[in-house]
Formats: C-alpha cells, structure tokens, sequence
C-alpha cells in the first residue's frame, strides 16, 4: 500500500513539473520553494530549543538561499508554461506600460478561426457573398449639423454612427475635426432614415457615452440589444497614458459601440435579414496614433457578418472609411459621388439583402425554434440568390 502511495506522489510531481514547465522533480522543488533535504529538516528540528535570536538568523538565512524574490517583472514570461510563478500582467504593466491585451493570442482577423476549419469556411463564404451584392461606394461631404437626412431618399437596413466626441479632444487629442456634444448627436433623425426593421451601431466612448448613447437610442426609436467593446493594445508603442480623463479613477484602454434594433426581429425566424452569432462582442486591435479617432475595420465585418441588408448608412464617415456596400456621409469626407436615383435604383427589384446559400445556412450558429414549433424554413429560411423585398 505504501509502495502504492509513493508511486502516485511520484506521477503528481512528474506531472506538476511538466505543468510549471521544468525539466525534473528537483527543479520542480526550488520553483515551489521546497527545495530542503532530510538533513536540513533535522538541523531544524534540533535547533528549535535554541534561543529565539538564533532561530531568527536561521530563517533570515534560508530566505536568501532557498527563495527567489521578484520585486518587479524584469523576469516576466508570456504564457503559462514558465517557471516563473510571478506572471503578473498587471504588475508587468505598471513596469513596461504593455496593456495586459498586448498578450492575447489569435485577434486578428486572418488567424483567428485556423483552428476552426468550419467557421472559417462560413466566414469565407459570407465575405464572397457580402462582396458580390454589395453596391458600389458612395460618398457625400456635407455638414451633417445642417444637412436633411431625409433628402438622402431611403430607408436603410443599418446604420453605422461615428460621431467626433467633446471626449476624444481630452483622450486621443483630436483637434483637427469639428468636434459633437451629445445635445447635437441627439437631434439627428436618425428614426426618419432608419427602416422598419434595422439596426443602429453608435460609437459612444467611455465615459458618459455610455448613457448619453441610451438615450440617443431611444430618441430614435431603437432598444439597446447588445454593447461591442474595443479593446485597444499598445503593443507598437508602449507607455502609460498622458491624456487621462478628469473623471477616470482607472486607465481607460476600450470604447463602447452601442447597438440599437427597431421592429421585431428575431434570430430564430428571422434568418431571411440575420444571421446570428457568427462573430463576438468584442474587438482587440492596436490603438491608433495620438491625435487620430480611426476606429478599427472590424466593426464593418462584424456588422456586414451580421444583417443581411444591403442598404448601409455610415455617418461622419472619412476617406479611410470609404466601402463597396456603403454610403458614406460625413464633413471630413474631400469629394462627393452621391446620386439619389442611381443609388435607390440598386435595390429597385426588391432586392435589399444579400440571400443566402446552401451551404451558408448549414454552417451558421443557429438559435433553437420556439418550444411547440416545428422548425422549417419559412420566414427564417434561407434565399437563393440576393433576397427579397419586405
């Protein structure tokens, strides 16, 4: 039974040094700060009648010889098979100014489904599809402050709200845009454009955004349904923050996009106009340049993945943001391509979604019929094709 016992201690050990990633039990001893012998354990033993100065210069000595002391991250290791049991992402920042995000692995878009060959193909297929329907771009410069949304002449599917926040002057140091408080977010009329069945997505910041975006949601007709955040790194240029918001007690190193629905729209009935939970709420991207409120690209596909609309709306769009499906409007935009008719004569046949394929609809999440309904195609099924009008 002994015998047996002594075994198994010997598998948990030579499976905890594989763990911590050291090559044999005694290595394993000395990361775990155990590393003393039989002998040591009775010279121990015999010196506890000793006096008790004796036995506090005893332990000061088996501290400097038996424990490794991190006073910092100077031997910080990425990943988790490391010796070393101070992986402190946090510590490391407050030591480096790396954002402990710096560190996860796979965020981008071009290797993040690798290891799921069936997503991958469903994203592959969405794109080709999204591409193939999409509408040329247009772009109209105008001052969104004056202008009537109302003359741009249709209903759209979804609409994506860039605004240059008061916030981003104190943040990001933009002070070359005409920069938006919330009052003057809130008037635009966004419900006049914006379709029976549609989709809002604002960039609200993060701070009183996060409210204020509510209630601009509201004003136009949308309930919040879901809040993407952007997590950003700092990996290129590493450092603390020097523009830190008056009423921020913490770093702030993400933003909000809000987003809003209007009608009924469901995910299980309503696969002819979403699809979804095909991508996540949340972005992970590099930070871009001081001065600069670029967001990052992945909100078009996340929202592209998403609904199946092909009327798109982007406000305070720039020329860096200029995209095949899209309409951009916006002051910062330097030329205008915009025509009424030749625009709405994109979706004159009806077709305003981008349909869906075979294949598309085998691979896509799906959400589980409603309990004493027999599931089948119906309003939620799938359109060969670009669509159909509702």
């Amino acid at each position: 039974m002994l015998q047996t016992l002594r075994e198994r201690s010997k598998k948990r050990k030579k499976l905890l040094a594989q763990t911590l990633g050291v090559s044999s039990v005694d290595e394993l001893r000395q990361v775990l700060g155990t590393d003393i012998n039989d002998a040591q354990r009775k010279r121990e033993k015999m010196s506890s009648v000793k006096s008790d100065d004796d036995l506090r210069e005893q332990k000061d000595d088996t501290v400097s010889t038996n424990e490794i002391v991190y006073k910092d991250s100077s031997t910080f290791l990425k990943g988790t098979q490391s010796s070393n049991p101070h992986n402190d992402y946090c510590q490391h920042f407050i030591d480096t100014g790396q954002r402990p995000q710096n560190f996860i692995r796979d965020v981008g878009l071009a290797d993040r489904f690798e290891e799921y060959p069936k997503l991958r193909e469903l994203i592959k297929l969405k794109d080709d599809l999204i591409s193939d329907t999409a509408t040329p771009p247009m772009y109209l410069k105008t001052d969104l402050l004056a202008y009537n949304l109302k003359e741009l002449n249709c209903k759209f599917d979804v609409i994506l709200i860039e605004p240059p926040l008061e916030e981003y002057q104190r943040t990001c140091g933009a002070t070359n845009v005409q920069l938006w408080n919330w009052d003057q977010i809130m008037e635009l009329d966004i419900g006049e454009v914006a379709a029976s069945r549609s989709f809002v997505f604002l960039w609200c910041g993060s701070s009183d955004g996060l409210d204020m975006g509510r209630f601009c949601l509201r004003k136009w007709g949308f309930r919040r349904c879901e809040d993407i955040c952007w997590i950003r790194t700092n990996i290129n240029n590493p450092g603390h923050s020097k523009n830190l918001d008056t009423k921020a007690v913490l770093q702030r190193t993400k933003e909000h996009c809000l987003m809003g629905i209007k009608g009924t729209v469901r995910r299980s009935t309503d696969g002819d106009f979403i699809h979804a939970n095909v991508d996540i709420d949340l972005i992970i991207s590099e930070e871009p340049e001081y001065g600069s409120i670029e967001k990052p690209v992945e909100i078009f596909h996340i929202i592209e993945h998403f609904c199946l609309g092909r009327r798109r709306l982007h406000l305070f769009g720039r020329d860096s943001t200029i995209r095949p499906g899209w309409l951009t409007v916006g002051p910062e935009l330097t030329n205008t391509n915009f025509n009424t008719d030749l625009y709405t004569s994109y979706f004159a046949t009806s077709q305003i979604t981008t349909g869906c394929t075979e294949r598309i609809e085998a691979l896509r999440p799906k959400s589980p019929p409603p309990k004493g309904k027999v599931s089948g195609r119906g309003r939620g099924g799938f359109n060969r094709g670009r669509g159909r009008g509702r």
